[in-house]
């Protein structure tokens, strides 16, 4: 592999992602100046076999490089790593010995790389350096366990969603079969898994936008006054199915159609009992009669239920 001089303004962006960790010295960063290096690498391309010393500390600048073991004559993938990422073999660190993994391009990459001696050197010299290549390491250590313990404990639902939500937009990106070995599941596995995590994520919009109408129809535009209002009614006005209109009101309302409607007619008419024009000039059974409610028996018991005093005990503590 060609290793050629990393580019000033390379150098610098990793500096500030650093930077961002610890206040970098000024000794430091001609150091990083003086010693950094840059490679490509093309998709599918080895950058380290496995069992070999790895003599770098690579930098993503572009594109994704993953490692790869294998057990029983099975090529298993152990991680994914993209744009602004570092990478390294942390079996094989600082070349001490020969890596269990491999470390290969997914996609067409550019890297920018610091040898082990050098990197050794800066150990020596610099504190800030010591304190940054803690964190880092603090941070892989972290991500890894976490990663093999939700592989080790979870289910493949439970795996799936781990990675998409740690790893936001990596699912779209990367090949499927990789990201399936990561998560230790079949291809066909995680097609499945990643199909119902769609179809869900579609009807919770589907429920928001059916909970939108609803809202407007009933609430807004205060059908909830139309005596006779129905599911049947309701359903036909907003184009959903009655029986899905009925689970809506069941599973994220937590109310059946008669008491949602009800508490809306109820909530109209204890504010118009607020306004003392009002309860002055009508009586609570008019304004029952006007929001909706088509028997003064049906108007009592509502009120009963929802505000857990009738209209009259009401009216008289206002």
């Amino acid at each position: 592999m060609r290793y050629n001089k990393a580019a000033t303004k390379d150098i610098n962006y990793i500096l500030g992602i650093l930077g961002a960790i610890y206040p970098i010295s000024g000794k430091l960063k001609e150091a990083f100046l003086e010693k950094t290096v840059s490679l490509k690498v093309k998709k599918g391309e080895v950058l380290l076999a496995e069992g070999e010393c790895c003599q770098y500390m690579y930098f993503i600048k572009r594109g994704a490089m993953m490692g790869q073991t294998t057990h029983q004559k099975k090529e298993i993938v152990t991680y994914i790593s993209i744009d602004n990422e570092f990478v390294s073999s942390i079996s094989g660190l600082h070349g001490i010995a020969p890596s269990q993994e491999s470390i290969i391009a997914v996609e067409d990459a550019e890297l920018i790389a610091m040898h082990n001696k050098d990197l050794q050197e800066l150990f020596m010299q610099y504190f800030d350096m010591n304190f940054l290549f803690r964190v880092m390491v603090e941070k892989y250590y972290r991500d890894a366990q976490e990663r093999t313990h939700i592989i080790r404990v979870g289910n493949a639902k439970e795996r799936y969603l781990y990675f998409v939500n740690t790893k936001p937009g990596y699912i779209e990106r990367l090949p499927l079969h990789l990201v399936a070995s990561m998560l230790d599941m079949k291809l066909q596995t995680l097609l499945r898994v990643q199909k119902q995590h769609q179809l869900s994520l579609q009807k919770d919009r589907e429920t928001e936008e059916c909970c939108a109408k609803i809202e407007d129809y009933i609430i807004t535009q205060q059908a909830f006054k139309t005596a006779d209002l129905s599911l049947e009614k309701v359903a036909n006005s907003l184009a959903i199915s009655t029986h899905k209109l009925s689970a809506i009101f069941n599973n994220v309302y937590k109310l059946t159609f008669t008491d949602f409607v009800n508490k809306q007619r109820i909530k109209s008419i204890q504010q118009q009992m607020a306004d003392v024009d009002t309860i002055r000039y009508f009586t609570i059974e008019a304004l029952a009669k006007h929001s909706g409610f088509a028997s003064r028996s049906a108007f009592y018991n509502a009120f009963k239920k929802i505000v857990g005093l009738n209209p009259v005990e009401y009216r008289n503590s206002l």
